[in-house]
């Protein structure tokens, strides 16, 4: 669908892109704005990735994750860690809002893919994104992770460098292991 302002509207600049001008982007430790095009970081080792959360835990969050990691396996000594996210709409039933994504990439085979990978995946919510949950990462390590803040402590001691990704992105440095 276009979106497409009041007829009336003014504006100050438009802004014209062309999307294969895009190329991939990580959020660097520790600022969520300190961006950087993904060949300028390409051969930093990682530990771990985290693929989920409300962030970029939905359906086809996992989706693209799992056609990145479809027939290939983690890289030896990096976690995968999948957290579907919670559903996006209220429902009467909290427990069956809580497993709709999950039961969902279940469903399809998303689930099975990424676990036939190597990924740990682990039960929709909050967790490892915000510090609280399995993956918490200790002094030294490096993480790419999908959630949406990369502040010092988030996801385990002040000494974790934490880069923020796409899932697309995520799934091929699990792969790498870089």
């Amino acid at each position: 669908k276009s979106l497409v302002g009041d007829p009336d509207a003014t504006y100050m600049r438009t802004i014209t892109y062309k999307a294969e001008d895009f190329v991939p982007v990580m959020a660097l430790p520790s600022q969520v704005d300190k961006i950087r095009n993904v060949s300028e970081v390409e051969g930093t080792e990682i530990d771990q990735v985290f693929i989920g959360s409300c962030t970029n835990g939905r359906l086809e969050d996992l989706q693209a994750a799992a056609e990145v990691l479809k027939g290939k396996k983690v890289a030896d000594f990096v976690k995968l860690i999948v957290t579907p996210a919670n559903c996006r709409k209220r429902l009467k039933n909290p427990v069956t809002c809580g497993t709709e994504v999950y039961k969902q990439a279940a469903d399809m085979g998303i689930l099975t893919t990424l676990s036939e990978a190597g990924a740990i995946i682990t039960h929709p919510g909050c967790g490892l994104c915000c510090g609280r949950t399995g993956g918490i990462l200790s002094d030294g390590e490096r993480v790419v992770a999908t959630n949406n803040r990369n502040f010092l402590g988030r996801m385990g001691t002040s000494k974790v460098e934490i880069y923020l990704a796409s899932p697309r992105t995520a799934a091929s440095c699990a792969v790498a292991g870089k």
